[in-house]
């Protein structure tokens, strides 16, 4: 699968949740590429923005859609890693900042 194929995928599903992918496509491309690079290297999508054990029942948290997306973007109208977002996020009526890491420090893979 290319970029641009899972682009036009991701965009429909996330129009079906209400949500949008962030306006930014080169942005946004980046993010896909580090979801296929995942999806080559752990047969999975994990989250291009976090380190990922390799164990899916480990990064059952972190695959994209990632389970903290969804309260990410009620609370700060994106998600950790920006790819997806709320329209008023997209338009510039959110403020934006940093969106806090809420996976908990046991599950997440240090150096």
């Amino acid at each position: 699968m290319t970029p641009e194929q899972l682009y036009d995928i991701l965009s429909k599903y996330a129009g079906s949740q209400g949500i949008r992918l962030n306006k930014d496509r080169d942005f946004v491309m980046d993010i896909l590429m580090g979801l296929l690079t995942n999806e080559a290297r752990y047969g999975y999508r994990s989250c291009p923005c976090r380190l990922a054990w390799g164990v899916r029942e480990k990064d059952a948290d972190v695959i994209c859609p990632c389970v903290y997306r969804d309260p990410d973007i009620k609370e700060y109208g994106s998600c950790y890693c920006e790819l997806y977002v709320s329209a008023e996020w997209n338009e510039g009526k959110v403020k934006r900042q940093v969106v806090p890491e809420r996976r908990p420090k046991e599950k997440r893979k240090m150096f």
